[in-house]
């Protein structure tokens, strides 16, 4: 639902020919409508996916820019998603139409507005079991009914055959997992789960990227606006995240040397000589988002309440996704998120806690920190969280961290980091040679007639929301498949 674009560095790290920024750019502006701000060089205005500020704010969201531009001493913006802007603070677009309020999505301007085609079929409530081969060519998918949304279906096998090209678009899961279970993958899954190799693609399955999240609550004046409250004139709010500014953040140098050696080298390896990228994005959200692993007797806001949310966008760490099975013969889903393998990861997110709480008890809406959401800080510490009858003066000092409660941070975070679902990277698009699944027309290396066009191909982590890079993702798809097909319609 958000809008936020990676840079157009992201891209061109890929490394793939084809898929330059400045050859996506293009297809960037010709799938959006852009109803934010007139005359943005970056920005489409003429196509189906419509981006607004959704017409409907909370409050808190001026707070978090005002204050936070102040104290953090950053700029602001009305667009920070020019594909080059960070440590600027600004409005939060969404895909939403700014007219009607209603959202804007790739189901309704590609496909509903469709139902009249006699070329397109839609069969919901189906489960891919393999794509069927002839001789290594693609010419076919088995499938059956889900068991999960259709129980009382028949879940007998069906196939249906494809003369031209077979395209999987399931997912960072799906995709590699009907690879595998379609005979290609690394030869150890494969023989665990008894089927017979196909194409030996080791990649398959490996190279799981994703974004680390964290949300903190805070208490918030009873007066604040949220979706939750229950008032009328709120009820139109419901359809929306409540999620209204942001800023994409880079350490300047003072922040910088307050971070640990592992985060500083990867710094000078992987963000110093790239401007563009953000280490990590903070947001406000104008309710309560309850953390995970927490009991819920400790998790339920007595009051009005906001929440501080923070995710880093480019961690080392990498997971990986496969099929196995059970002791009983049923298949299932290993799944490695690979989250805070690599010590630089967990730095940014106990600096995005720090930064995150000093912006917040400055906003006037603060009351306080929730504790439950919190970290266990030690008794009589003065970073203990407590209720407050409103902010601190906006150059009050920060809150001095002893060693004892950065430790506490660092354990609050392992417990309590989730990842985004912003997963992509299975099924990467790079040479095979490095463990790459498709090449730069999304072919599958080792067979013929078969495709992979979703967020599994991205060989590297994105800097933004994933939602643009899936729709990106989805132009270029399809431009290089209706070149394939000498087909002149895109």
């Amino acid at each position: 639902m958000a809008y936020t674009r990676a840079p157009a560095s992201d891209y061109d790290d890929w490394g793939v020919d084809g898929w330059e920024s400045l050859k996506l750019i293009p297809l960037m502006k010709k799938l959006e409508k852009y109803e934010a701000q007139p005359d943005c060089p970056t920005h489409g205005y003429d196509g189906p996916i419509k981006v607004s500020s959704s017409g409907c704010k909370m409050g808190i969201s001026n707070e978090f820019i005002q204050v936070g531009a102040t104290y953090h001493k950053r700029q602001c913006a009305e667009d920070t998603d020019d594909l080059e802007t960070c440590n600027t603070y600004s409005p939060c677009q969404k895909y939403f139409d700014g007219s009607t309020g209603m959202r804007s999505d790739a189901a309704h301007h590609y496909i509903y507005n469709q139902a009249h085609n006699p070329n397109l079929h839609v069969w919901d409530g189906k489960r891919v079991k393999r794509v069927i081969f002839e001789n290594k060519r693609a010419v076919g998918v088995e499938f059956t009914s889900d068991p999960v949304s259709c129980p009382d279906a028949d879940q007998s096998s069906s196939i249906v055959r494809a003369s031209k090209l077979v395209v999987v678009s399931a997912g960072a899961f799906g995709s590699p997992t009907i690879l595998e279970r379609s005979g290609i993958g690394a030869e150890a899954i494969l023989k665990r789960c008894g089927i017979e190799q196909l194409v030996n693609l080791p990649g398959v399955g490996e190279n799981y990227r994703d974004h680390y999240l964290v949300l903190v609550p805070y208490l918030a004046t009873d007066d604040i606006a949220t979706p939750f409250r229950g008032d009328s004139i709120l009820q139109q709010s419901l359809a929306r995240n409540s999620l209204d500014s942001k800023i994409k953040w880079r350490p300047d140098d003072e922040e910088l040397k307050a971070m640990s050696p592992a985060f500083q080298l990867r710094w000078k390896d992987f963000f110093q000589d790239r401007p563009d990228k953000a280490v990590a994005l903070f947001t406000p959200f104008a309710q309560y988002i309850p953390p995970p692993s927490r009991p819920l007797s400790n998790i339920l806001a007595p009051r009005s309440s906001m929440t501080a949310c923070y995710y880093i966008l480019y961690p080392v760490s990498v997971g990986s996704v496969h099929i196995n099975m059970t002791e009983h013969g049923k298949e299932r889903m290993d799944f490695n998120t690979g989250i805070l393998d690599d010590p630089s990861d967990i730095v940014p997110l106990n600096f995005g806690y720090k930064k995150t709480r000093e912006i917040f008890r400055r906003m006037a809406s603060y009351r306080g920190e929730f504790a439950a959401g919190h970290p266990d800080f030690p008794e009589g510490s003065a970073a203990a969280c407590r209720e407050a009858s409103g902010p601190v003066d906006l150059y009050a000092p920060d809150i001095v961290y002893t060693t004892e409660d950065d430790e506490a941070i660092d354990r609050f975070h392992r417990d309590i980091v989730q990842t985004m679902s912003h997963s992509l990277g299975t099924c990467a698009m790079k040479p095979e040679a490095d463990h790459g699944v498709v090449d730069a027309r999304l072919n599958v290396y080792g067979v013929s007639n078969m495709k992979v066009a979703d967020m599994s191909i991205s060989p590297l982590n994105v800097g933004g929301n994933t939602y643009s890079t899936a729709l990106l993702i989805g132009e270029r798809a399809a431009m290089i498949i209706t070149e394939d097909l000498g087909i002149d319609c895109v």
